[in-house]
């Protein structure tokens, strides 16, 4: 049984918390909220900083939204950099830059602590399932150290290479998932405007050569127009920019990434930053005048 500190408790955090507390360790957390009662319950020690998080256990995860949100509870004021000791590791499970996520770990080795930063996909259903695709970069004994606890979490595992290398992995993930979710969309939004049920084409192609995860489970949300969250559009905007800054920063082009941002864009002008991602085929719909549950003649 280790001491498993663990700062960010919202959708994903919670129940990755709690698959942890079931693997039998022992549990010390913080969230700006007020710490779930089912994590209390099951024996979770509710911490009033990050710092005191990193007081009390050897092993820190944090799982918070975004870059500023890690460096704030990495190293702002009673965070977790002012309650580490040499010998201690972090990791990072958040989304967020693979530039800076360098930078984090630079500081925290510096304090005589390990660093890894491992992001996750698989959405709530993997992280309550403990399902998770885990991608992991940082020093190999420090993974070693880890996994025990991602095989609580997840079931693809991966030790990609070297600091920031996972948060790379992730990105290069939310790419290819952002691009498929618009490829569906146009699909069944072309099929529904031609006078086909999208619901019997998506039953045809998922027998084919098209048939995906996105196909089967986002594109029954376009068809069912069941877009509550899941993964919110504003969190998917959020990684492709982290796509597009990149980009910039190695002198390349990511043409179909950009586009589909803009699609995200309109959905959130549409006031759907907390819709489900599946929800861009609303911002296709807009272009085409039409929706893919319209009634058919």
């Amino acid at each position: 049984m280790s001491k498993i500190g663990f700062i960010g408790l919202g959708i994903m955090g919670t129940p990755m918390a709690l698959n942890l507390q079931k693997g039998g360790h022992e549990l010390f957390a913080y969230t700006r909220r007020t710490v779930p009662a089912e994590l209390v319950a099951a024996g979770a020690t509710a911490c009033e900083s990050a710092k005191a998080v990193a007081l009390a256990a050897d092993i820190i995860i944090t799982m918070v939204p975004d870059t500023p949100n890690v460096a704030d509870a990495l190293f702002g004021e009673n965070g977790v950099a002012a309650g580490l000791a040499p010998g201690k590791l972090v990791i990072d499970m958040s989304s967020i830059s693979p530039i800076e996520t360098r930078v984090f770990a630079e500081r925290i080795n510096a304090l005589g602590c390990d660093y890894l930063d491992a992001p996750v996909s698989g959405g709530e259903v993997g992280a309550k399932a403990a399902t998770l695709t885990i991608m992991v970069g940082g020093p190999q004994a420090a993974f070693e150290r880890a996994k025990p606890l991602f095989e609580l979490m997840g079931k693809n595992i991966t030790l990609v290479g070297g600091n920031g290398d996972g948060q790379t992995a992730k990105v290069a993930n939310q790419i290819i998932v952002a691009l498929n979710i618009e490829a569906v969309g146009e699909a069944l939004l072309f099929a529904a405007k031609a006078g086909a049920d999208p619901a019997k084409v998506r039953e045809a192609l998922m027998g084919g050569f098209a048939s995906s995860r996105v196909l089967e489970v986002h594109g029954e949300r376009m068809i069912k127009r069941t877009f509550d969250p899941g993964f919110r559009v504003e969190l998917h905007q959020k990684d492709l920019n982290l796509a597009l800054d990149c980009a910039r920063s190695l002198g390349m082009a990511l043409p179909n990434t950009a586009s589909t941002q803009q699609l995200f864009n309109a959905c959130a002008a549409q006031g759907g930053k907390a819709w489900d991602h599946s929800a861009i085929v609303r911002a296709l719909e807009l272009m085409a005048n039409y929706t893919t549950d319209a009634p058919k003649a």
